[in-house]
């Protein structure tokens, strides 16, 4: 039978199904909706450059929370500037996002109704851009569609602000303790140092890609320097045995050349008893 739902997505506005829709769907329905939607912003949706102050404030924590999950074996999505696409909303990618629990392979969009699941943890960085939309636009529309927490982060005004959905559906505001926002998403804490926001496990930072390649260099230089110690060593272990076992050889012939000299006396001492 004949596929009953065909692409008619609008470039300008591209949108899943609504979820009735997609409940009606056949799975290769479903495929042909999630192939069809773009993976490219709209233009009117794309942000303005900021340049690289909002790029590196975006991608090392991005980086950062995706290494760290990796590293520690759970089951997190952590994207970037991602097409994230709700049933019948208007698309969007946030700076940064997080999904729990879910395979973390690369993909080229996030369809919620395809997943499965919708986001978990969402940040956005503002530099040179309006801080209105991030602010106050995005508070109300992260809220109703669910999204657990949210934060922002001013690199500008050197600011971070943090939300959790409350039961009525609403964000609240999350009050500091001590300069660290807690995320109980994430189960980690989010702090600024300096001009960057830092992820905190425990007391410690979750250490960007720079700091982990720092870390690797040195542990590499400490490896070939216990090495190289390993080796000379090993070098100087081997001249001892050589020496010892050249000495034993020595030893050994000098006992040989004893014992043959003490059998040639007796000898001659039996002879002379003979004689006499």
């Amino acid at each position: 039978m004949a596929n009953r739902w065909h692409p008619r997505i609008d470039p300008a506005d591209p949108r899943a199904p609504s979820a009735v829709v997609w409940a009606a769907l056949s799975e290769d329905e479903r495929r042909q909706v999630v192939d069809s939607l773009p993976s490219e912003m709209p233009k009117d949706l794309l942000p303005p450059p900021e340049g690289d102050r909002h790029r590196k404030a975006r991608e090392r924590p991005t980086q950062a929370l995706d290494a760290f999950f990796r590293r520690s074996g759970r089951k997190v999505y952590v994207s970037s500037d991602l097409a994230v696409y709700y049933p019948d909303e208007r698309m969007f990618a946030p700076d940064l996002f997080a999904v729990l629990d879910v395979e973390p392979f690369d993909r080229e969009k996030w369809v919620v109704s395809a997943e499965g699941r919708g986001l978990d943890f969402v940040l956005e960085v503002v530099y040179l851009g309006d801080p209105r939309k991030d602010l106050v636009e995005n508070v109300e529309r992260y809220a109703r569609l669910g999204i657990p927490e949210y934060f922002v982060y001013d690199r500008r005004r050197g600011r971070l602000t943090g939300f959790s959905l409350s039961q009525g559906g609403a964000y609240r505001p999350l009050v500091p303790q001590r300069g660290l926002w807690p995320s109980a998403v994430l189960g980690l804490d989010l702090t600024l140092e300096g001009e960057r926001l830092r992820f905190i496990a425990g007391t410690a930072f979750v250490p960007e890609l720079e700091e982990l390649a720092v870390r690797a260099e040195s542990l590499l230089a400490e490896a070939v320097v216990r090495r190289d110690e390993l080796e000379s060593k090993l070098a100087l272990a081997e001249a001892r045995a050589a020496e010892e076992k050249a000495r034993a050889a020595e030893e050994k012939a000098r006992a040989d050349r004893l014992e043959r000299e003490t059998a040639e006396l007796h000898a001659e001492l039996e002879r002379l008893r003979r004689r006499m």
